[in-house]
């Protein structure tokens, strides 16, 4: 194809490239044979000086579906590896390629990425392709977690690539953007550990610290501070998903960011009706990463990348050994913590403690008995609006929160500063399955309204519709048998 008149192109870089060859490989988008762009995310665009391009422009359909680039992109794949349902395994960017790194206007690099785009080295037997629905449903739920402020990668553009991707059926094949802070992974410092020398595992360390706290690199000990970094984002990230029921799916370490935002939402879900042991994803049969487990794994999660970074912690094994076990003896206080800090807030106790546990230990109890929806629930408690389901007429439910009132009042936690805890706490708007898949089967049959409509309703989570009955949102028949799939 002949090259395209770009507009005004933002600066690029591609750091990642300083590394040894063996953490990445130079290779080109497959270029697509009719693209359109479906999703354009205009204030993205803006913060990242991509203002002058269209939605409905050629050139933004070319270059955002990979197919048509200028000169300085020099795309490349990046090599990583990663326990996948606990089994070690050796990976890669099989259907994504980096296209570098631009600024936004604060001046903060962020990674490029197209997903969706081809083949390449890191492939297997996979055709490289999305479909139109898994790479909506991304931008969707990332752009929604965005919404709910909680770290994420976040998605610029969605073109439709004109050509079939075949799955459980036929689709139309897409192409998305995806922005983040790296596509560094756990699974990234794994893969070095395992397979490549002690050289390459420190110069992919330097290179991160150096991209995303080079302050740690003049402290006592470079490595274990890194891992503190890490671990303090994990925690804050995964206690959020547990804050607005986020079922992520598919915790695998190759899919948990070194930044700490949420990333490959794949088999992702929000709950409504509350349990713990709640599990969409199609591959996790035995429930691995439910729910209530999301914690526990990515403590587990982390244990892998401290195992990996244990010759940079210190050059004596066993004293490398202590030091790694004292920072995971500190996650798992950090995570309790955290968790329990969360709870509270969403009660609007702003210094909960073990001690008020049983309190929300009662509540969880009498929502997983009773299914009861897990966004609603707290808006009931708020006072949002009254409900017309029968459930919170419930003699527990009336006790409880009698239960509440009485300890609120104990502590001498005034009545307004508990809901405006509650209100930064509890969103009104998630976005359910059942609006999501109404949403996907419209974008299937040619109509992007209702997907426009749901990403626009995602941006204000937090806002209270007066006289508005939040039931209606709520499925009949809850999350019944919802399933949800990787998308390879």
């Amino acid at each position: 194809m002949a090259s395209l008149s770009f507009p005004t192109f933002p600066n690029i870089e591609k750091t990642y490239t300083a590394l040894p060859n063996s953490f990445f490989q130079f290779t080109n988008p497959t270029p697509v044979s009719s693209p359109n762009v479906l999703l354009w995310n205009d204030d993205l665009a803006e913060e990242f000086l991509f203002d002058h391009w269209r939605k409905d422009d050629v050139v933004t359909a070319q270059f955002f579906s990979g197919s048509n680039l200028p000169e300085a992109i020099k795309p490349f794949a990046q090599a990583y590896a990663g326990h996948q349902f606990g089994h070690f395994t050796m990976l890669g960017d099989g259907r994504t390629i980096v296209m570098g790194e631009f600024q936004n206007r604060r001046g903060e690099w962020f990674d490029f990425q197209w997903k969706g785009s081809g083949r390449t080295k890191y492939s297997r037997n996979g055709d490289g392709r999305a479909t139109i629905s898994a790479m909506v449903r991304e931008y969707i739920m990332s752009e929604a977690m965005a919404g709910l402020q909680i770290p994420t990668t976040r998605s610029l553009a969605v073109v439709k690539t004109g050509e079939p991707v075949l799955r459980e059926e036929i689709q139309e094949g897409a192409v998305l953007t995806r922005v983040a802070s790296s596509h560094i992974r756990v699974g990234t410092f794994e893969y070095a550990y395992q397979t490549l020398s002690l050289d390459e595992l420190e110069s992919l360390f330097r290179y991160t610290v150096n991209r995303h706290a080079p302050e740690l690199m003049v402290t006592e000990n470079p490595a274990l501070s890194f891992l503190d970094f890490v671990m303090k984002r994990q925690v804050t990230l995964v206690t959020n998903w547990m804050r607005v029921g986020f079922i992520h799916g598919v915790m695998n370490t190759d899919n948990m960011s070194i930044a700490g935002e949420t990333i490959d939402y794949g088999p992702c879900a929000f709950m409504n009706g509350y349990f713990g042991k709640r599990v969409f994803s199609s591959i996790d049969t035995n429930g691995r990463y439910a729910f209530a487990n999301q914690m526990g794994i990515a403590q587990w999660n982390l244990a892998c990348l401290t195992n990996s970074l244990l010759p940079l912690i210190d050059s004596n094994e066993e004293t490398a050994i202590e030091l790694a076990k004292s920072k995971l003896n500190e996650l798992e206080t950090w995570f309790q913590e955290s968790y329990i800090r969360m709870l509270g807030e969403k009660i609007g106790f702003p210094n909960l403690t073990e001690k008020d546990l049983p309190l929300l230990r009662t509540l969880y109890q009498w929502m997983q008995d009773r299914e009861a929806d897990f966004t609603n629930t707290f808006l009931v408690l708020e006072g949002v609006y009254t409900p017309k389901d029968s459930i919170y007429e419930d003699s527990r439910w009336k006790d409880w929160v009698k239960d509440w009132r009485e300890e609120k009042e104990k502590q001498g936690i005034r009545e307004e500063d508990a809901i405006k805890l509650m209100r930064k706490s509890n969103p009104s708007f998630i976005p359910r399955n059942h609006l999501v898949e109404i949403a996907l089967t419209n974008v299937r049959q040619g109509y992007m309204s209702v997907a426009e409509d749901l990403i626009k309703r995602s941006q204000n989570p937090y806002i209270r519709e007066i006289d508005y009955d939040y039931g209606e949102e709520v499925p009949k028949g809850g999350d019944s048998n919802y399933q949800t799939f990787c998308g390879t």
